[in-house]
């Protein structure tokens, strides 16, 4: 009985981001790659567009601590992600459009553009912190690495789905077609957000609240505030920064070419709008294959987090060298091998790196711990993107190298940024982070209640 428990909790937790998936998926390999291969828009506008919603992750520690402090009707997740949801549904419904307007350089798009994704990456710095802090609250630690596997499955599953229904909608660009494509949107996140969410989450009582609340000032409400706490708590713990910049290092080796990719088919082998779409199939595939497999083992064996990531983060280092090698010279075939090894190896990276996060945690802080991490993947998604997108003008678009060269240099970097991550991992504990306890999560409050 408690097996069938946790399965349909794990399930129900997987629905609730097949919606976040649709919308990620349809921003990286189908907006970016329309607007810069198909329309002529510039590549760093839109990787910086892309990347814009991640550079607001600075308020996930913010949406952390507020569902943390402020529960409606005794929930303290569900409400927030289920609103996130309902905000972030709606930019998307504007983005062919604004595409159209990317590919003529004009101006009021490119603001337009900023605005709508803006208002996505609010929505979705709720999402992620609030999701995350759940899982976190609702599944027992020694069964985090499975449940974790089988959420971000879900997450992935859902950006093939989406591969495979843009392929069928529209397997050459159109405008009617791409609109249609991306009307989709709220009814797919509203739809599996309500079905997942409705019964999952306890309700916490109102002397459990009071309990929580007891070592949290209202004073560090407000987003500045949470952010001096969240960077206070880091200058103090080294194993807290340490854990922040592998994170962001971790993410930055895995999304430099997420943006770049689709474009990089069509530009260095001249790839149709369907054959890019496979790349987001094909990766997924082993990200599937790898978090089932290692999700599976560590349920069974007791395999270290850290070196699960380990594991995975030298498995993306070579299949992204792969690739790099693909583009220089020029052989095709080479990329779908890369990808299905970076794939593999993303699922290894994502089990043990984000059951680390929940491990590293303190109890009644899970929404600050969580969006300080989740502000470190956002960071490292940002900067990939926009360091994608301006490594590709300085370098392919100024005519300055070959696209070749140009894309492989940039995959090649991608591999380093992933192996230095891995250095800095190999300094992280769990147990050292540990030692920070909830009576110093105090006197940091304090602190900035004084200040």
């Amino acid at each position: 009985m408690g097996f069938l428990r946790l399965l349909i909790k794990t399930i129900r937790l997987a629905i609730i981001r097949i919606g976040a998936g649709w919308m990620f998926a349809l921003l990286t390999f189908n907006f970016n790659r329309v607007a810069i291969a198909d329309l002529g828009a510039i590549a760093v506008i839109v990787t910086s567009l892309i990347g814009l919603h991640h550079f607001i992750s600075f308020l996930y520690p913010y949406w952390g601590r507020i569902s943390d402090r402020h529960p409606f009707f005794g929930y303290r997740r569900s409400p927030y992600i289920l609103l996130s949801g309902m905000i972030a549904s709606v930019p998307l419904l504007f983005l062919p459009t604004v595409a159209i307007g990317l590919g003529q350089h004009s101006p009021l798009a490119t603001l337009q553009a900023f605005l709508l994704i803006g208002i996505f990456g609010i929505a979705m710095a709720m999402n992620g912190s609030s999701s995350n802090a759940l899982i976190a609250e609702i599944v027992p630690e020694k069964q985090r690495g499975g449940v974790v596997a089988v959420v971000w499955a879900a997450v992935i599953i859902s950006g093939i789905v989406s591969a495979g229904v843009s392929r069928v909608i529209m397997p050459h660009y159109s405008p009617e077609a791409m609109q249609y494509l991306y009307n989709l949107t709220p009814a797919i996140v509203l739809g599996t957000m309500l079905v997942g969410l409705i019964g999952l989450e306890p309700r916490i009582t109102k002397a459990e609240h009071a309990k929580l609340l007891a070592v949290q000032p209202e004073e560090s409400d407000s987003p500045l505030g949470t952010l001096r706490v969240a960077g206070r708590l880091m200058g103090t713990n080294p194993q807290a920064r340490g854990f922040f910049f592998y994170v962001l290092l971790g993410i930055m080796g895995i999304f430099l070419q997420d943006a770049i990719l689709e474009p990089f088919g069509a530009q260095v082998f001249g790839m149709s709008q369907a054959e890019t779409a496979r790349f987001q199939q094909v990766w997924g595939a082993g990200a599937l294959l790898g978090m089932f497999g290692i999700g599976f083992a560590s349920n069974i064996f007791p395999i270290a987090k850290k070196r699960i990531a380990s594991i995975g983060g030298i498995g993306i280092a070579l299949g992204m060298a792969l690739i790099a090698t693909a583009s220089l010279t020029h052989q095709a075939a080479l990329i779908s091998p890369g990808l299905l090894l970076v794939g593999l190896a993303i699922g290894f990276f994502n089990v043990g790196s984000l059951s680390m996060m929940m491990e590293m945690t303190i109890e009644g802080q899970a929404g600050l711990y969580m969006g300080i991490w989740g502000m470190a993947q956002g960071l490292g998604n940002g900067f990939a993107n926009v360091l994608s997108g301006a490594l590709l003008s300085a370098m392919v678009e100024s005519g300055l190298l070959s696209e070749r060269l140009g894309y492989a240099l940039i995959f090649g970097f991608e591999a380093l940024l992933m192996v230095t991550a891995v250095g800095i991992l190999r300094g992280i504990s769990v147990q050292e982070f540990k030692g920070l306890t909830g009576n110093d999560v105090s006197t940091m409050l304090a602190m900035d209640t004084a200040g």
